[in-house]
This record gives structure tokens, C-alpha cells and sequence, in this order.
């Protein structure tokens, strides 16, 4: 059996050695490669998250979303979704709206007198939102628009909907 050469054989003590001179290398100002910048012209990518999430303590119910970008690492800022409630016979558009830098939409979906019990549907324009950023994905995409279906029972509390999403697939969950 060939084994490596001492040298080349990386131990934990190794590894956190290596590990803390990255550090220290990146809080002294060396630069660490992330890829190569985005020629002039390319499109943005999505921004990072600047600002804490507003506390929900004491609001009335609602309903809010938030759209997180695991490609990118970032809030999903820009992604269209249509809001739809169902009406016996399907479902009926409520509103679109456009996600603000942090992910969340500027108002909450629902809240007041239109936040009702009831079948929901979020349809999130997910090809869409990846062409804006000039994600190289093929045509068409395995996810265009994602419908999300959900029911709300008790219209007397506050109900998040958090969606992590990438190209190729989401995840959402009811938030509090």
C-alpha cells in the first residue's frame, strides 16, 4: 500500500492551522479569490441582506412572505409573485407583487379585512427572477413558476411564509 509522504498527510490541528491563517489573512486585507469580477455590463447579482428584520411583536395578523435566495446566498430581491385565493371553482388573482432588497414585499400580502381564512396559492416567478441576474440556466428552465399552495385556517394570527429557492428547487414552511 503507498502511503503519502508525512508532509502531505493534514491532521485537525492542520486543518484549524490553515483555517486561522485564512482569517488572519482575510482581516489583514489580503485578498481571497471568490471568481473572477463581472465584465462591465454584466447583470447585478442580488445584494446582501443590510438591515435586521423589523420585529412582528404586537402587529394584527397577517400574512408576509420572504424570498430567500440559497443560489446566491442572498435575499430574493426582485422576485415577482402572484397572490391568488381559491373560489370554489379555482383560483383567483389577488395582487402581484415585487420583492424589495430584503426579500420581503414592502407591505404585508394580506392584513386587515382582506385577510381571510381560505385556499391560497403563491405563484414565484423563479426563471424569470434568475434570467434578470444572467444565471446560465437551460431553455426552458426545470423551474419557471412555482406555485406554492397553502390554507390559512385561523385568520386571527400572523402567518409568514419563508421560501428558499434555487434554479432547481424550494422549500417553504409557515413562519411565525
Amino acid at each position: 500500500m503507498d502511503h503519502l509522504p508525512d508532509r502531505y498527510v493534514l491532521t485537525r490541528r492542520g486543518l484549524v492551522a490553515t483555517g486561522l491563517g485564512a482569517a488572519a489573512a482575510a482581516s489583514t486585507g489580503a485578498a481571497l479569490a471568490q471568481g473572477t469580477p463581472a465584465p462591465a455590463g454584466a447583470p447585478a447579482k442580488p445584494g446582501t441582506l443590510n438591515t435586521a428584520p423589523v420585529s412582528q411583536a404586537g402587529l394584527s395578523p397577517r400574512l408576509t412572505m420572504h424570498a430567500i435566495d440559497n443560489f446566491h446566498g442572498t435575499p430574493g430581491a426582485g422576485m415577482v409573485c402572484d397572490l391568488a385565493m381559491h373560489d370554489g371553482e379555482g383560483y383567483r388573482l389577488l395582487k402581484t407583487v415585487t420583492t424589495a432588497p430584503s426579500g420581503r414585499t414592502a407591505e404585508p400580502l394580506l392584513v386587515d379585512d382582506a385577510f381571510k381564512a381560505g385556499r391560497y396559492e403563491l405563484v414565484m416567478h423563479f426563471e424569470a427572477y434568475f434570467a434578470t441576474f444572467g444565471v446560465k440556466l437551460p431553455s426552458p428552465n426545470f423551474l419557471s413558476l412555482v406555485p406554492i399552495r397553502f390554507q390559512i385556517r385561523d385568520a386571527g394570527q400572523r402567518h409568514h411564509l419563508p421560501v428558499l429557492f434555487t434554479p432547481w428547487g424550494y422549500s417553504y414552511y409557515r413562519g411565525s
